[in-house]
């Protein structure tokens, strides 16, 4: 991923310095259960842990040679120990070590993001209570339906997020595993104990079957769920996209002072930030099509998710943990316009209120078909001549026999659309 979407912490993961340094990780592991065993000599793994130095320049230098990461990355650490490397990788296959250290990598993105996750939370929650009763607009099909709350908002985004944060702790467990397994996956030149020790050290579970390679149906989840997140994280970004246009205006993303929005026209003050995260999101989701692809692989194995997940697996996880801590801080930092919101709220002058009249028509004894034809007939009159529906629906003598002034009155007030506000704040806030 290009640098200016990418935070340290995760390019760090995905180096070739940490990648070739997980490898040896699995090495020396390996080793470890191998000496323990007695299938190699004592003092393999100490030898190799004190004089091996990842040289990524060497290995490549190698490799362009060889044509084979493994064997150039072997050939490299044999160079450093000497003469006890050569007891390395006894039994395995390539896809023992890539396949476990993939895994590894997939652990240490997916941990962070949980913790960006957190962060997520932590602003949703304090912003959604500020603001839970903050009257505002609720839209359906971008046009105004009826009042509801800003926090209230803001509490939907925090509950997906709960949701995409239980999620993630099960594709963290799904891709947690580990193969030492051998060609095809039989154990036949190597003793599965080395695998449950290997699995042990760095922190994994034993994969109960692999074909030499770990099943990518695991992966295939993994990827599923950052695609589900960077969803979540553009469903918060229109929202904020949307209400910072200039007929709504009801937020804006922070401004900086310094900040310019258009190099043509000095007045503009642009979502830029959010339509960043929707743009990310796109390159999130497309990682999900490949890896779900590279499930099936020729027989026991095969190479082509290879080159998929040399791009998908730093990619979709780098952008991931880029979005989420762009989100927070747009959240954190928003400026929120209660006065502009009010405003919206009664710019149709009493037509969101129009669903109350039509009930409280039908429990006089209307039909709900004559209520809804009665209403909706004012409501499109009041919409072509800017007129106010209570004032309207108050000139009716029909309806005005069936509904009392005072009862009216009551209809067109925002109080009771805020009535369940505590209750819902109970069930998400517990």
């Amino acid at each position: 991923m290009i640098k200016r979407y990418s935070r340290k912490e995760l390019t760090d993961i995905w180096s070739e310095e940490n990648k070739y340094q997980i490898w040896l990780d699995v090495e020396i592991a390996a080793a470890e259960a191998m000496e323990k065993l007695g299938q190699i000599p004592k003092g393999v793994a100490s030898v190799v842990r004190k004089k091996t130095k990842i040289n990524v320049n060497r290995i490549h230098k190698i490799e362009s040679k060889v044509k084979h990461d493994v064997i150039a990355f072997l050939t490299s650490v044999t160079a450093k120990a000497g003469i006890k490397a050569r007891y390395l990788h006894q039994g395995m296959t390539s896809s023992d070590v890539l396949d476990t250290s993939f895994n590894i990598q997939m652990v240490q993105s997916g941990k962070i993001i949980l913790k960006d996750i957190d962060q997520i939370l932590k602003v949703l929650k304090k912003q959604a209570k500020k603001h839970k009763f903050t009257p505002c607009m609720g839209r359906s099909h971008g046009i105004h339906a009826e009042p509801l709350t800003f926090g209230l908002k803001l509490a939907s985004f925090y509950e997906e997020f709960k949701r995409n944060r239980k999620r993630l702790v099960d594709a963290i467990d799904e891709v947690s595993t580990c193969a030492i397994s051998g060609a095809v996956g039989t154990f036949a030149n190597i003793n599965p104990n080395v695998e449950k020790h290997v699995a042990k050290k760095l922190g994994l579970k034993v994969e109960p079957i692999s074909t030499q390679v770990i099943p990518r149906d695991r992966h295939a989840f993994y990827f599923s769920i950052l695609g589900i997140i960077a969803g979540s994280i553009e469903r918060v970004a229109i929202e904020i996209r949307h209400l910072q246009r200039t007929e709504v205006y009801e937020l804006q993303e922070y401004f900086s002072k310094n900040q310019k929005g258009s190099s043509a026209m000095p007045h503009k003050k642009n979502p830029i930030l959010s339509e960043n995260l929707t743009g990310l999101a796109r390159m999130v989701r497309s990682a999900v099509i490949p890896a779900l692809e590279n499930i099936a692989l020729w027989h026991e194995r095969d190479i082509s998710h290879s080159s998929v997940e040399r791009n998908i697996g730093p990619d979709a996880n780098i952008t991931t943990d880029f979005a989420l801590v762009r989100l927070t801080n747009i959240l954190d930092n928003m400026i929120v316009y209660p006065k502009k919101m009010i405003e919206n709220l009664n710019i149709t002058k009493g037509l969101i209120f129009s669903q109350e009249v039509m009930l409280e028509l039908t429990k006089s004894g209307l039909s709900r078909e004559q209520s809804y034809k009665m209403v909706q007939s004012y409501s499109k009159k009041c919409f072509a001549e800017n007129l106010d529906l209570f004032d309207v629906i108050s000139s009716d003598k029909l309806i005005m026999s069936k509904i009392t002034p005072k009862k009216l009155k009551s209809i067109f007030s925002y109080a009771k659309h805020f009535k369940n506000v505590n209750l819902i704040f109970r069930r998400i806030f517990k």
